[in-house]
């Protein structure tokens, strides 16, 4: 009878690295303790939240940024539309790229999560503290460009990291707790805004990164992996063995640059569409929110606001919802997100549909469909993917949204500019 191991390709341990798979399963016994367990799933939930906090709140306060009331040397287009001069698909730019990159190369170098972990946090706290005390444009776009990375880099190593335990839920907790920075991300900005300044408000924000300190390093039950081979290793110079017991690594991959790449390509099925639904939400968020225009709430200056709240519940019900409901046909996501951008298109130019309240509704539907893409295709990846290409894959994947929303922002910069030449509605 045919090995079922050797069949599906799996590595078998030599007697050496199967002692040692013993040991490590044997010390791996304290997660799965009920305590154990608890703690994790909320550990993750809220590094999901602390990690997308400060990404969210840029973008929220965009147009309060580029407003000539935070920046002196901003402007406005002369026109009937009051648009600033510069779109805030340039926050968005800022806050995407510099993510964008590292996604794309923090797959091919070994995890070491701690050393990560400090990175992110450091600056997070940087880019709350330079934004809230910028004078001048470059200043903000550092401020962002420093959340950008911190965001990106600790998206990428957390979810790598899930890879090593057992229990699936983390991804839908870290998914849900993404979400949940986008609800509170958006309200706490727009709450706080109307007792504080706006720089106050951002200056009271730098306790996000250390809650994340404490999170990370005090309340999460870390795994016990075996470090000894964390090094990657040249292409062909001996075989790549990630020691797997029960479905589950418990050893950090040791693959080359040149076999991760190999790696790649399966996993465009789930990128692709990913990187559509992103392109279409973030096209919608960042080039048509803040042309539509309705009376809002009183200390409200501008609909923009509350879209980006409503969007970000829409986010987080999706998000929360990866251990009840499962989608594996991800592009029937990307295709309805489509048809909300020809929606949104028509709104901005035309105001066709004269209440706040149905944009507001359609809103929520783009923040349904975007956090549903989000939470199922991770799920599907832990689910299809073979253990030992599991933190590579999770890693790797998490650039299509990233490739979706950098190409969005540069459309919308386009776009903003086209539309604030034409009347009001």
């Amino acid at each position: 009878m045919t090995d079922p191991k050797r069949a599906s390709g799996a590595p078998i341990p030599n007697s050496a690295s199967a002692a040692s798979t013993s040991a490590l399963v044997g010390s791996a016994s304290h997660l799965s303790t009920p305590s154990a367990r608890r703690r994790i799933l909320s550990a993750y939930w809220i590094l999901g939240l602390c990690n997308n906090y400060g990404y969210v709140i840029m973008l929220s306060a965009a147009t309060t940024i580029l407003d000539s009331s935070f920046l002196p040397d901003a402007q406005k287009i002369p026109g009937p539309r009051e648009c600033n001069e510069l779109s805030t698909g340039a926050i968005l730019l800022a806050d995407i790229l510099p993510s964008l990159f590292i996604k794309f190369i923090s797959p091919f170098f070994p995890l070491w999560i701690h050393t990560r972990m400090s990175a992110v946090i450091v600056l997070n706290l940087a880019g709350f503290v330079l934004v809230a005390m910028a004078q001048q444009l470059w200043v903000v776009l550092t401020g962002v460009v420093c959340m950008s990375i911190a965001s990106g880099l600790g998206e990428v190593s957390l979810l790598a990291y899930t890879a090593f335990f057992k229990d699936k839920t983390v991804i839908t907790m870290w998914s849900s707790g993404t979400g949940g920075a986008g609800v509170l991300g958006a309200a706490s900005f727009l709450l706080l805004k109307l007792v504080l300044s706006p720089r106050d408000t951002l200056l009271v924000m730098t306790v996000v990164p250390f809650i994340m300190a404490l999170t990370f390093w005090v309340l999460m039950v870390h795994p016990r992996l075996d470090s000894a081979d964390d090094e990657p290793v040249a292409s062909g110079e001996k075989p790549v063995i990630v020691k797997v017991h029960d479905d589950v690594p418990v050893s950090a991959t040791r693959a080359s640059f040149v076999d991760k790449l190999r790696d790649v390509p399966p996993l465009l099925k789930y990128i692709v569409p990913l990187t559509l639904v992103y392109f279409f939400e973030y096209f919608i968020n960042q080039g048509l929110y803040e042309l539509i225009h309705y009376p809002t709430l009183p200390g409200v200056t501008h609909a923009y606001e509350v879209f980006q709240v409503v969007y970000q519940v829409g986010v987080f019900i999706s998000r929360s919802s990866g251990s009840y409901i499962h989608i594996q046909k991800i592009w029937i996501l990307s295709a309805l997100q489509g048809v909300n951008v020809i929606y949104f298109t028509l709104e901005a130019i035309y105001g066709f549909s004269s209440s706040a309240w149905v944009v507001a509704a359609m809103v929520l539907l783009e923040g349904l469909l975007g956090g549903g893409a989000y939470v199922n295709t991770y799920f599907y990846i832990s689910k299809e993917v073979a253990p030992e290409k599991r933190e590579f894959s999770m890693a790797m994947s998490s650039v299509g949204d990233a490739i979706g929303i950098s190409a969005s922002a540069i459309a919308a910069i386009a776009v903003h500019n086209k539309l604030c030449e034409l009347p009001l509605y």
